[in-house]
């Protein structure tokens, strides 16, 4: 029988790539976005199923996971996708974006493991894969509290694969650099203005050229995160993480090979900081 994967914000980027690349294998795909009306192209794909699915929302998880199960028997893997970005200065950073920026990406993944444990238990096998993002290893500045949902992100996910590993389910990690998707284009679009807040000016200039001469390195593609979620879920490994970082390999040398101080003063002084 052919093995089935639930995609959680499936309408672009690496989910839409995903979605495309498991029935490609042969897999039957529950591909799930808040406005599945609004979607031409994964609906003309004999194996893949649309759903209306909000991350915030449980009973439209509760609703997709069932109809997916009713249709195709059971669900292997949860790739939990969706996420977005809020950038800018944190005392810029209204309470109610920060809040959003929890539910989609911590609190939302939590609700979408929530609610297909029980099937994932009750058969004694399953697959959960959390696209995290090279943020969630390392921060930067003007993005403090993407980093953040991200470090919580990682964190559970961590603790989670322990608690689950006995019970035959298990939890990877994926953890893109820059992808060549329009992800930072909205989150640009949520970029949280000084507000008057002028002290961070001058910084904020210093520190969007540093990231924007790191963006000018080779990204990955959404398809090419995609291939590597796809190998994720068929290599038969308990790995955790899996990295697709071309673009800031450096930091992720520095982060994993430094020693604690010497990273700190390393990226302070790439961006333009003391050391």
């Amino acid at each position: 029988m052919s093995q089935t994967i639930l995609i959680t914000g499936a309408s672009s980027g690496i989910g839409k790539a995903a979605a495309h690349h498991f029935a490609a294998q042969g897999w039957n795909v529950i591909a799930s976005m808040r406005q599945p009306e609004k979607e031409q192209e994964l609906g003309q794909v004999p194996n893949i199923r649309l759903a209306r699915l909000d991350v915030q929302d449980p009973a439209t998880i509760a609703s997709a996971i069932a109809a997916g199960i009713e249709q195709f028997g059971a669900i292997d893997v949860l790739l939990n996708n969706a996420g977005f970005g809020q950038y800018g200065a944190f005392e810029a950073i209204a309470p109610a974006q920060i809040q959003a920026q929890f539910d989609v990406n911590v609190f939302g993944v939590m609700n979408t493991i929530r609610a297909i444990l029980p099937h994932f238990r009750q058969r004694r096998a399953g697959l959960i894969i959390n696209v995290s993002s090279g943020i969630g290893r390392f921060t930067l500045p003007m993005l403090s509290m993407y980093a953040a949902s991200k470090f919580a992100l990682e964190g559970f996910s961590e603790g989670l694969s322990y608690e689950l590993l006995p019970l035959n389910i298990g939890v990877k990690i994926i953890e893109p650099g820059g992808v060549a998707t329009d992800f930072h284009e909205r989150s640009n679009e949520l970029f949280a203005a000084s507000g008057g807040l002028t002290d961070y000016d001058a910084y904020a200039a210093t520190a969007f050229g540093v990231l924007g001469a790191m963006g000018q390195a080779r990204l990955s593609t959404a398809e090419e995160v995609a291939a590597v979620i796809y190998g994720a879920a068929t290599d038969g490994t308990n790995t955790l993480r899996y990295v697709i970082a071309p673009d800031i390999q450096a930091l992720f040398d520095a982060r994993t090979n430094l020693p604690d101080q010497e990273y700190v003063n390393f990226m302070r002084k790439k961006f333009g900081l003391e050391a």
